[in-house]
Formats: structure tokens, C-alpha cells, sequence
């Protein structure tokens, strides 16, 4: 049996997040002695760049890159972050934590919100849930560590991500990337040629009439979705009728106040507004559905809620939320906006950039393109947006908030079947299940439950085996230890001078 030949050249189309991400992960898996690789962008379309806040999975890739952690943080002025705290989701005046890591211990292989739930019943005033995450109290506390080894620690269940300038972070990845040998072209491209007998992609035409041909293209073209969408035309699934939101204005401002570790998500009329803290700025955004408020009313709400000057002009955006019907069509894998978008509210865009690059190294074709690989990567890629859109739809579906027509639509919008069977599960007696590796765990959908008062009836039974008092000396003892070791970290500022993680460029 004769192997198929193996892939001898890979032409990344866009630069940005997306195509840097691809870049340097496949300098770092493949030869570029044996497989040239070549990232064709154009500094006149430049970027979106608005994406700052990260999920904890991005401390994996750079891993896997070999990367320097703090000398990546001070080149991309990062900041750790912790999770998201959320304002007027649930009602007006109320806030919750979605933290990174877990809630409490599970004992006995339950999970530890049924035993905060069976004391809730019994004592109203129980803490809220967040009061037994050490993520969520160190970053109430302004502080930050890295997670200790000793699994006897509460700082052992430290969880982290990054809040980080994205146009650092291209630039970051393009030195690693060039250093390892992929070859980077300047110039937009024109045309896309396909070839006649089967309609793979051949070669793409730049605007100087330059043709680079590749046996696999990467489209990481933005919205524009040049090669994906345009050449290969492959449709697009239109999400609105789910995600409504549909543009957001984003500007930096200076920063005024010590950085916090997390990021905060404010809802607003007729969408949300984000705050990132970055070692010498802070990112802002309003993101809205304009069929609810004009762009000139979010334009002065946003500008107006700064707390601080600021340093850039306000960027417009326009989007529709969903994703392509196919993400690897022929020869062509689409990563990033090209493939789809879904808004940024839990910071899944850089995740969901990232996990099509690994899907594509476990799947990384060879000059058969094999279709049954094609097909298992489409499979895998659309359950990722899918229950990512489903885990962003909870935070819509589960407020109570009536006071605008927006919210009055996403209140009462239809729901996934998908979806409600997690709801329905949760109401009855606070069931979760993880399936097919759900990006988001059992602890971020207890958060968003729980933070916008959906507060299942009863809990698993088996608790009630430990004794009323066992069960409340055990959670107060876990509290008291918490509370001890977020007292005792640094905080996040003196965190990141000690981890050497300080940028020495202010812009």
C-alpha cells in the first residue's frame, strides 16, 4: 500500500490573532524545512483586535509553543484574570463571579454545590457559592498567585487565563513564528484561483500580481471570509435569531486604578458593556443589538462610563452571529472570524481560535484529504460553537430584567432543545452534565445558574447522609481556609513585578 504524499507547503491567508495562532503552532508541530509555510496579511486592512480577555486554555497553547510565560506577559502587557464578574444580569443592582477553577471540594463524587444547596435550605443566609472559590475570593481581594503543587492547599485550585493587548500578542507569535521559519508576505489578495477537475484551491493572486500556490490554505481573513466564504461558497448559519447582538463600539481609555484579575461585564441597554484591565490601559466595548438602540447613544453610554481618558478613537464593528456550515471545505480550513463569530461575552473567541488549530494538528491531512477526516473536524468544530452559543444564551434566557424591549426579547427567545435540557435538569435538583469535552465545566454553568437566580428546588439526596452540623462545620471550615490563604497572597500588582511579568513599553 502506497501512503499519500505529505503536505509540502501551507499558505495562511490573514494575519491578526488567528493567523498568528496557526502560524506558530505549525512552525512549532512541522518542518518548515520540509513544509514551507507562508502568512500572506495586509497592513492596510489590518485587524478587529478587540479581544483582550482569554479563558484559562490559552496558558496550554503557549505551553505547547515552549513560551516564556512572564516574558509573554510583559510583552503583551497582560494581567491575569480570574473570571468575570457580572452587573444587572440577573436584576438591576445585583452582581455575581464566574470564576475559573472550581466551587468548594466535591465529596463523596458529588458535587459541592448540592451541599451548599442542602444548607442553603436550611440556613437563608448561607454565603453565596462564590465564597467558597478561591479564585473568585482572590480576585475580590485584588490578588494574584500562581497555583501551588500542594494538593492540600486552597491555592492549589487556583485557576488563571490572561487579559492581554491582542495586537501585542499577534506581533508576539509573528517573531516566534519568522524565527522558526514561516514566511510572511505583505499585500492584500486579489484572486483566488480553484482547479477545474475537483474545485480545490489552487493558488491565490496578491494585488502585485504575485501567484503563491499551497497544497492547504488556512483562511483567517476576518469577516471577509475570502476563501471559505467568497471563493468556496460555503454558507453561513445566521445565529440572530438566538445571539440578537449584532455591533459593538470599542475604545481604549488610561488606566487609573491598580489592575484588577478580572474582567467585568456590565449589561447595559440593549446589550453589554466590558472593562479589561491591561498593565498600562483599559479596554472598553459596548456590544448591542442595533435594532434596539442607535450607534450614537452607545457611542456617548460608552464614552461617558469610562473612568478614565481616553487614549484612541471609538471602533465600530458590525457582525452577525453564527458560523459556517462547513469549517474544512476541500482543501481550505477556515479559523477565527472567517469560520465564525459569537460574541465576546465570555471571552471564547480566542478559544475557539485556538481549539480549530488543535483539531487541525490531530487531524492534519495528508495530500488525500481524506474526506472522512474533513467530516470528523466539521463534526467537531460545530459542537464547539454550539454549546458555547448555548452557555452565552443562559445569560439572556435567565434574566429578569424587563425594563428594555431588548431584554424582553432574549428573556422569552426560543431556547435549544439542547439547552433546555441543562435548565430543566438544574431547576429540578441542581443536575449538571458535562458532555462531549463541554469547554465550559460544571462550575461555570453552577455560576451563571445560581448568579441569575436560577435556584434548583431541591439537590442530590445522597447529602443528606452527613449530619446538619458535619455538613455546616465542613463548608465553614472551607470558607475560613479560603478566606485565610486570599489574605495572604500578594496582591495582583506585586504579583506580576515578583513573577517578572512588568512590560517595560507603555503602548
Amino acid at each position: 500500500m502506497t501512503r499519500a504524499a505529505p503536505i509540502k507547503s501551507v499558505a495562511i491567508i490573514g494575519g491578526g490573532t488567528a493567523g498568528w495562532m496557526t502560524a506558530a503552532a505549525l512552525s512549532r508541530t512541522l518542518d518548515t524545512r520540509q513544509t514551507s509555510v507562508t502568512l500572506i496579511e495586509s497592513e492596510q486592512i489590518g485587524t478587529v483586535g478587540v479581544g483582550e480577555a482569554t479563558l484559562p486554555n490559552i496558558a496550554t497553547f503557549n505551553r505547547m509553543l515552549g513560551i516564556d510565560e512572564p516574558a509573554f506577559m510583559a510583552a503583551t502587557h497582560a494581567t491575569i484574570k480570574y473570571g468575570i464578574e457580572f452587573v444587572d444580569w440577573g436584576q438591576k443592582g445585583e452582581s455575581y463571579f464566574h470564576p475559573f477553577g472550581t466551587h468548594g471540594a466535591d465529596m463523596d463524587g458529588i458535587s459541592f454545590h448540592h451541599y451548599w444547596r442542602a444548607l442553603k435550605s436550611r440556613d437563608p443566609n448561607t454565603p453565596p457559592i462564590e465564597s467558597f472559590c478561591m479564585t473568585a475570593m482572590a480576585a475580590a481581594a485584588g490578588k494574584a498567585l500562581m497555583p501551588q503543587r500542594d494538593p492540600r492547599s486552597p491555592l492549589s485550585r487556583l485557576a488563571y487565563a490572561f487579559q492581554f493587548d491582542a495586537t501585542a500578542y499577534a506581533a508576539y507569535l509573528r517573531d516566534y513564528s519568522e524565527a522558526r521559519g514561516v514566511s510572511r508576505r505583505e499585500g492584500k489578495v486579489v484572486d483566488v484561483s480553484l482547479r477545474k477537475n475537483d474545485g480545490f484551491i489552487s493558488s491565490v493572486t496578491m494585488m502585485d500580481g504575485t501567484e503563491i500556490k499551497a497544497d492547504l490554505f488556512i483562511d483567517c481573513s476576518g469577516f471577509r471570509s475570502l476563501l471559505l466564504g467568497k471563493a468556496l461558497g460555503t454558507d453561513y448559519d445566521d445565529w440572530s435569531h438566538y445571539l440578537p447582538v449584532n455591533s459593538a463600539q470599542a475604545v481604549p481609555c488610561e488606566k487609573v486604578s491598580p489592575a484588577l484579575p478580572y474582567t467585568r461585564c456590565t449589561a447595559k441597554r440593549a446589550g453589554w458593556q466590558w472593562r479589561i484591565p491591561l498593565q498600562h490601559r483599559t479596554g472598553n466595548g459596548y456590544v448591542y443589538a442595533s435594532d434596539y438602540i442607535d450607534d450614537d447613544a452607545v457611542t456617548t453610554e460608552l464614552l461617558g462610563s469610562l473612568g478614565g481618558t481616553p487614549t484612541g478613537e471609538v471602533k465600530q464593528l458590525r457582525f452577525t452571529t453564527g458560523q459556517r456550515k462547513d469549517f474544512w471545505v476541500k482543501n481550505c480550513i477556515g479559523l477565527g472570524l472567517s469560520a465564525g463569530f459569537l460574541e465576546p461575552l465570555e471571552s471564547t473567541s480566542i478559544y475557539l481560535i485556538q481549539t480549530g488549530i488543535t483539531k487541525l494538528l490531530a487531524l492534519f491531512p495528508d495530500s488525500d484529504f481524506k474526506s472522512v477526516e474533513r467530516d470528523e473536524y466539521n463534526k467537531i468544530m460545530h459542537k464547539e460553537f454550539e454549546q458555547v452559543r448555548d452557555f452565552l444564551m443562559l445569560h439572556y434566557i435567565a434574566t429578569k430584567r424587563n425594563d428594555d424591549a431588548f431584554w424582553d426579547y432574549v428573556r422569552t427567545m426560543p431556547v435549544p432543545d439542547s439547552l433546555q435540557n441543562k435548565l430543566d435538569l438544574f431547576k429540578g435538583n441542581g443536575r449538571f452534565f458535562r458532555y462531549d469535552g463541554d469547554l465550559f465545566t460544571e462550575t461555570s454553568w453552577v455560576a451563571v445558574f445560581l448568579g441569575q437566580n436560577i435556584m434548583p428546588e431541591g439537590y442530590n439526596p445522597l447529602v443528606d447522609a452527613i449530619e446538619p452540623q458535619q455538613l455546616q462545620d465542613s463548608l465553614g471550615s472551607m470558607q475560613n481556609a479560603i478566606a485565610k490563604a486570599a489574605r495572604a497572597m500578594p496582591s495582583h500588582e506585586d504579583f506580576l513585578k515578583q513573577y517578572g511579568a512588568i512590560s517595560t513599553r507603555q503602548s
